[in-house]
């Protein structure tokens, strides 16, 4: 039987975000970049567009821009919240869930991890953990 795969595409705004600070401070960003990137963050835009289980998200902040395209069950190369290289690895968690681990490609810092979800009221869920410390950012359609 084949999956019905949401439907992440649009243009996203951010509603709310919690613990984003605490990520980056378990990711040993120091306090100065932390206080950049929190305001940077606060108000970023999404663009997904997606293609079957392959999907391209860009994320516009004042500070910079950052985009990742990767298919669903393939692992892509790209680069933590805190700028490391990583490998990452996406796959399906639940019908509307998409989880992905990250492996960092050389050196050491805590486990870290995102998950994108599509809720029934059409909002998309993003969390983002380093070690045990997660961040929630819910979007809603603009």
């Amino acid at each position: 039987m084949e999956r019905k795969i949401p439907d992440f595409s649009g243009t996203w705004k951010m509603k709310t975000s919690e613990n984003f600070e605490e990520l980056l401070k378990a990711l040993g960003v120091n306090m100065l970049l932390r206080k950049i990137a929190v305001a940077a963050a606060s108000k970023p835009a999404v663009e997904i567009s997606q293609q079957g289980e392959t999907l391209s998200i860009q994320t516009y902040t004042s500070v910079r821009t950052t985009h990742i395209s990767f298919t669903v069950g393939e692992p892509f190369n790209e680069t933590t919240v805190d700028g490391r290289p990583c490998t990452s690895y996406p796959r399906w968690e639940t019908d509307t869930k998409i989880s992905c681990e990250q492996t960092l490609q050389k050196g050491e810092g805590p486990k870290t991890s995102w998950t994108r979800e599509m809720t029934n009221d059409g909002e998309l869920i993003l969390t983002m953990s380093a070690g045990d410390v997660m961040c929630t950012r819910v979007y809603v359609r603009d």
